[in-house]
């Protein structure tokens, strides 16, 4: 039986601070660092002890914060991957989120979503940032441990959750999973039928004990 448990990183400065996140390199707060204790104990609680664990994050330092709190829990050192970053919002990366909102051009209605360009330079398109994260998941499930850990960002998740699925990329144009900051996500393929399953999708109740 494979499990993945996929973690939305908890709160970041840029979060606080009204800030476009994207690869903007913010850290955790305080508050964060605590849910993020609370989020590995979580995943203590969940996981057998003996059990072989991978955990694999973004590099970016809101994530490798919350992965260092995980992997602590297993005794393991875990693996950055720059492919489970957030999407990139390019020039708008760190500036207030009003500056992005006045030139963010939505995605139409219909027609070809997933290569939509934003109006803000150097954002990836909706294709480029699946099509990393798809390759990141790719790499994660070739590895051996019946439980892995994926650290990763809020939009991030939904491309993790269709990679795990096996939905192509070209289907994805309308596809949104939400998941709030500090969840839990939690994916299984049986041994039997693999079938893959969305056990809980952003589950926060670990946060309420924090």
């Amino acid at each position: 039986m494979r499990n993945v448990y996929v973690v939305t990183h908890p709160e970041a400065s840029h979060h606080v601070d009204g800030l476009v996140g994207g690869w903007h390199d913010s850290d955790l707060t305080a508050k964060g660092r605590k849910d993020a204790a609370a989020i590995a104990r979580a995943l203590r609680d969940s996981i057998p002890a003996g059990a072989d664990v991978d955990v694999v994050a973004s590099d970016l330092l809101r994530t490798r914060s919350t992965a260092e709190e995980i992997a602590g829990q297993f005794g393991v050192t875990p693996v950055w991957d720059a492919r489970l970053r957030e999407k990139s919002y390019g020039e708008a990366e760190g500036r207030p989120q009003e500056w992005l909102d006045k030139r963010f051009l939505p995605p139409p209605a219909t027609g070809n979503r997933m290569d939509h360009h934003e109006g803000v330079e150097g954002a990836e398109t909706k294709t480029a940032f699946a099509t990393r994260v798809y390759a990141a998941m790719d790499d994660v499930l070739r590895l051996d441990a019946e439980h892995q850990i994926v650290v990763t960002h809020g939009f991030a998740l939904t491309f993790v959750v269709a990679a795990w699925s096996r939905l192509p990329v070209e289907s994805l144009g309308y596809l949104n999973f939400r998941a709030p900051s500090g969840s839990i996500t939690h994916l299984r393929e049986d041994d039997f039928f693999h079938n893959r399953q969305l056990v809980h999708l952003g589950d926060t109740r670990h946060l309420a004990t924090a």
